[in-house]
């Protein structure tokens, strides 16, 4: 399935720019001018600080629009500023989004117009970070960032280069041009969303490896980096599904894209239970995560200490997840992985009748450019009745999208 590019995207489109006190400040003119020039409807709420950079009637004048600064400062009786903007909103963005609102968002704090907003709105929030590389990398901002990407706030990178205060590294302000880009694509998305073949369907997926305690520094694991699940999250939603992604330990950063829900899991009960949750509302589920097969069945305290020559560590069976929803199945259509380093057909056939998949996807870690944290994958498609679909080397966001149009067929009875 091709993706559309939706002409003039941003016509119409509400858009509230908060500004914040940055020297990036000055580039909100700019992003002011080019959304404007596109089409989009642009109200400003600019930060006291931003006023020390940059002038209110600078952003009135490029967004034919009011510019809000004070919560306060009701200019229409019949309503409240904010939440006429909040409530009103396509998009929420924030550019320059300096260290301290990121704060603020993270923790719920609403001490100013824009924070205030920030916290009515049910839009979806952009956010495009720009502060010094030292600030950017400290662990509470970094946290601060962690929270909100899991609440579903989209990231516009920073760039990397010399800073305003003399530094060179990441932090400066992504260019007006590209974070226009980015906002004419989440529109863009927005619309094939809406008409997706997967519009309407709730699809669950498991991703990541899932980590067995043996005491508070060592665990057992496995090499899966969370990549493929990833992939068929982004696909998913492109698609039009509402995707819940219950991810383990992964090595790549989580899916910023709006309509992702993720749940964070660590071991193979963790992702059972947050399974369970989900089951019986989803329609299509994809277990892509690979799980622990057996755990220690004593996990100690505090760390274990070294003593004597060798070890004896006592491992039991973790809960099966795919073969528990195989048994439970009746609405849903469930999608299993086969990673295997030899006999990848064979051993997939088996485990998807053992386990009632309507689909399972087998693949080869062993061969170059099908294993674990690599960008592409080589798989075949299996169902009851034998191979479906043969997928060469591809990207694994490809490989994600064969697979979803092959489950929104099935789902469908349509062809796609």
């Amino acid at each position: 399935m091709r993706r559309r590019i939706i002409l003039n995207s941003l016509k119409g489109k509400k858009i509230v720019l908060g500004v914040t006190g940055g020297i990036a400040a000055f580039k909100a003119a700019a992003l002011t001018s080019k959304l404007a020039q596109k089409g989009a409807d642009v109200h400003v709420i600019m930060t006291n600080s931003a006023k020390q950079f940059i002038t209110e009637l600078t952003m009135q004048s490029l967004s034919k629009n009011l510019v809000y600064s004070d919560t306060f400062q009701e200019r229409d009786p019949s309503l409240f500023a904010h939440i006429d903007l909040a409530g009103s909103a396509d998009l929420v963005l924030v550019a320059p989004a300096t260290a301290n609102i990121i704060g603020k968002m993270a923790h719920g704090l609403a001490d100013d117009m824009l924070s205030t907003t920030l916290l009515a709105t049910t839009a979806p929030v952009m956010v495009a970070p720009a502060m010094n590389v030292h600030m950017y990398q400290h662990p509470a901002v970094l946290n601060n960032l962690d929270i909100l990407a899991r609440r579903g706030i989209q990231f516009i990178e920073p760039g990397e280069g010399m800073l305003a205060c003399g530094y060179v590294g990441k932090g400066r302000l992504e260019e007006p041009e590209t974070i226009v880009q980015c906002v004419e694509r989440f529109f863009a998305q927005q619309e094939t969303v809406t008409s997706g073949p997967l519009s309407g369907k709730k699809v669950v997926i498991t991703a990541g490896g899932t980590v067995e305690r043996i005491d508070p520094v060592r665990y057992i694991s496995n090499d899966s980096s969370g990549k493929m699940g990833f992939a068929l999250a982004r696909a998913a939603r492109l698609m039009g599904a509402e995707v819940t992604l219950i991810a383990a330990r992964t090595d790549e950063a989580l899916p910023q894209e709006a309509g992702i829900h993720v749940v964070r899991v660590q071991s193979a009960e963790d992702m059972y239970n947050a399974v369970i949750a989900h089951w019986e509302d989803c329609d299509i589920l994809i277990k892509a995560a690979a799980v622990s097969d057996y755990r220690p069945k004593f996990s100690a305290d505090t760390k274990i200490k070294k003593s004597g020559d060798t070890m004896t560590l006592e491992l039991v069976k973790t809960t099966d997840i795919l073969e528990t929803l195989g048994n439970k199945k009746e609405k849903q259509f469930l999608i299993g992985f086969a990673a295997e380093t030899g006999n990848a057909e064979m051993y997939a056939k088996d485990k998807l009748v053992r386990k009632n998949c309507d689909l399972i996807v087998a693949n080869d870690v062993a061969i170059p450019g099908a294993g674990f944290g690599t960008d592409t994958n080589i798989v075949s498609i299996y169902d009851r009745d034998g191979l479906v679909k043969e997928l060469p080397l591809l990207s694994k966001d490809e490989v994600a999208k064969q697979l979803l149009i092959l489950a929104a067929e099935r789902t469908s009875g349509v062809s796609l």
